[in-house]
C-alpha cells in the first residue's frame, strides 16, 4: 500500500481525528471489550500510554494527572504512566487511583538534577518503597543528561558512562534495582551510542525491561541497525507520537515528522517496539487526541491493525506488569 508522506498540520489533525472518531478509517474495528465504559473508543480501548507529561509540573502542561486519567478511563484506556522531568509521579499515582478506583495509573522517577549531580541510587530504592508500589520506570537523566547538556553547550550534565565508555557503578546499581523489581529501566536522554552501551550492560545485569527512549525524536533518533541491536540484546524501543505534532506553528518549532516515517520506524523491530505519546505540552493536542490521531494515521499508512494493537496495548501492558493482553 502506498504510504502518504504527510505532516500533522492542524488541518490534518482535525481531519484525521474526525474521520477516526466516525469509524471511517476502521470499518472492521472491534467493539470495546466487555467491562469497558460505554464511551470507550474502539481504536483506543485497552491502550496503555506509558509516557505522559501532566500537571502538576515545572513546565506548562495541557492536562492534569487526574483530569487526563479520567479522560483516558472514559475512552477505554487500560493504563497510564506519568513522567515528569523534575518531580516523582509514583507517589501522586497513589492519590489519583484513590479518586479513580479500578483504573491503572502508574508513575516513574527520573535521575535529573533535583536528585543530585549523579544518578541517585538511594532515590531509586526509595521510589520502590513508596505506598502502592506504583513506580514502574526509572529513567536515566533527561534534560540534565550529559549528552543533551553537551549538545546544547550549557555546562556539564549527569553522566551515565565513565571517561573510558564504561557504565558508571551507580547506573549499574539502578539497573540491578530495576531487574530485581522487574520494572522498566529507560535510557532517558542518553545518546543512541550510550543507549547501546547501556543495553549491553542491562543484558549482563539481567534487566528484563530495558527501554531505549523515543528513538524517533531529534538528537536521540536511532538508525534501523541501532534499533535492531537494542532488540537483539533483549531490550525494547519506544516510538513517540510527539514529533508528528510539533512544528513551526507550535511551542516546539522543529520540523514535524511525517506519519509515514513513524510507520517506517514501527516496522524495524516490530516484536520489540511500542508507541507512547510523550505528550502533554501546553499548546499541543492533549495526549489522548494525539494517540488517537497518530494511531488512525498509522493505519491509514498501511500499518496492520494487529501490530498497532500490539504497540499501544499488548506490549506496554506487559512492560507495566499487567496481566493478559488487555484487549
Amino acid at each position: 500500500m502506498e504510504q502518504r508522506t504527510q505532516h500533522f498540520s492542524r488541518r490534518n489533525f482535525i481531519r484525521t481525528a474526525g474521520l477516526a472518531a466516525g469509524g471511517a478509517l476502521l470499518p472492521h474495528a472491534p467493539a470495546p471489550a466487555e467491562g469497558r465504559p460505554a464511551s470507550a473508543d474502539a481504536l483506543l480501548a485497552g491502550a496503555c500510554d506509558i509516557h505522559v507529561h501532566a500537571a502538576p509540573d515545572s513546565r506548562p502542561r495541557s492536562v492534569s494527572e487526574l483530569g487526563f486519567a479520567r479522560a483516558a478511563q472514559k475512552a477505554g484506556y487500560r493504563a497510564v504512566m506519568y513522567k515528569s522531568n523534575d518531580w516523582s509521579c509514583h507517589d501522586r499515582a497513589f492519590i489519583v487511583r484513590e479518586a479513580l478506583p479500578g483504573f491503572e495509573v502508574f508513575g516513574s522517577i527520573i535521575m535529573n538534577r533535583l536528585l543530585g549531580d549523579r544518578v541517585n541510587v538511594h532515590a531509586a530504592r526509595q521510589a520502590l518503597k513508596t505506598s502502592g508500589n506504583l513506580c514502574r520506570c526509572i529513567w536515566m537523566p533527561t534534560q540534565d543528561a550529559a549528552y543533551q547538556c553537551a549538545h546544547e553547550r550549557r555546562g556539564p550534565g549527569i553522566p551515565v558512562l565513565d571517561a573510558s565508555g564504561g557504565v558508571l557503578p551507580e547506573v549499574v546499581q539502578v539497573m540491578e534495582i530495576c531487574a530485581e523489581a522487574d520494572i522498566i529501566f529507560a535510557t532517558g536522554h542518553s545518546s543512541p551510542e550510550e543507549s547501546l552501551v547501556l543495553a549491553q550492560k542491562a543484558r549482563e545485569v539481567g534487566v528484563g525491561k530495558f527501554v531505549a527512549t523515543h528513538v524517533n525524536s531529534l538528537i536521540w533518533t536511532m538508525t534501523p541497525q541501532q534499533m535492531e541491536r537494542v532488540a537483539a540484546l533483549g531490550g525494547y524501543v519506544e516510538l513517540c507520537c510527539l514529533p508528528c505534532f510539533w512544528g513551526p506553528d507550535t511551542p516546539l518549532p522543529w520540523p514535524p515528522q511525517p506519519v509515514a516515517r513513524l510507520a517506517e520506524f514501527a516496522r524495524v523491530a516490530p516484536d520489540r517496539t511500542f508507541l507512547s505519546t510523550d505528550m502533554g505540552q501546553a499548546g499541543l493536542p492533549d495526549p489522548l487526541k494525539g494517540m488517537r490521531s497518530a494511531a488512525a494515521s498509522l493505519l491509514d499508512c498501511g500499518l496492520p491493525r494487529a501490530q498497532l494493537d500490539y504497540m499501544i496495548k499488548t506490549l506496554p501492558a506487559r512492560l507495566l506488569g499487567l496481566r493478559g493482553d488487555g484487549q
